[in-house]
């Protein structure tokens, strides 16, 4: 599953997504990061705010890890592709 997340937006779509991949509730996934469920639905539809530790810790209850790699850039050849 890899993903790319540019926003905290999308890092919230991305966790909200290997949760539910896990069949796991909000709930589930808060006791396993010893977090609240209300903590895992704001990072879900935002994560903005959210604390570097909060996110490591939905990670790892998750088993995922995190890579950090150069930002792809796209060419007009690549968008005109898109389009």
């Amino acid at each position: 599953m890899d993903q790319i997340a540019r926003t905290t937006k999308d890092l919230g779509h991305i966790l909200r997504a290997a949760r539910r991949a896990q069949n796991l509730t909000q709930a589930d996934l808060a006791a396993r990061a010893g977090l609240w469920q209300r903590t895992v639905s704001m990072i879900e539809t935002s994560a903005s705010g959210a604390k570097v530790e909060t996110v490591f810790d939905l990670l790892a209850a998750l088993d995922l890890e995190l890579h950090i790699v150069p930002r792809s850039k796209m060419s007009r050849d690549d968008l005109e592709d898109i389009f």
